[in-house]
């Protein structure tokens, strides 16, 4: 996504509004656990964390089957971790699927990481580390 283009919740009212209001709008009913500043973050940082948590909304719907997503976001050390937890299916491959690869590109290009544990028949795990201090990107 090119740089400059995210949801105007986003550039208005920062991350916990945002992810307040992808919780309002999913198919699945999602619980919210932030610790968040009142302070905004870098752009780049909320435009990164916001996009993880819209794809694995996306993907608890379309394809976990998930009831309920626990989405954790705090900070610590200097880094937004932030955590989507689903009770879906299972089994999702890294290597398959563009939202994903999308996203490892985005986290890894603000110097990021992102961890999925997926076991088939018990749920998916995706846990970001942003580090706050990310450099400036396109994207």
């Amino acid at each position: 996504m090119a740089r400059g283009i995210h949801p105007a919740i986003l550039s208005q009212g920062g991350l916990g509004p945002a992810l307040r209001s992808l919780a309002r709008r999913s198919a699945v009913p999602v619980e919210l656990d932030l610790e968040l500043p009142r302070d905004r973050l870098p752009e780049q940082v909320e435009v990164a964390a916001y996009y993880v948590a819209s794809e694995c909304l996306t993907n608890a719907v379309k394809h976990a089957h998930a009831r309920v997503v626990k989405v954790r976001a705090g900070i610590e050390d200097g880094v937004l971790e932030l955590v989507v937890r689903d009770d879906g299916v299972g089994g999702v491959e890294t290597g398959r699927g563009s939202g994903l690869i999308g996203l490892v590109d985005r986290v890894e290009a603000i110097g990021g990481k992102l961890e999925l544990g997926s076991p088939p028949g018990a749920g998916t795990t995706l846990r970001a580390r942003l580090p706050l201090d990310a450099p400036l990107t396109d994207g």
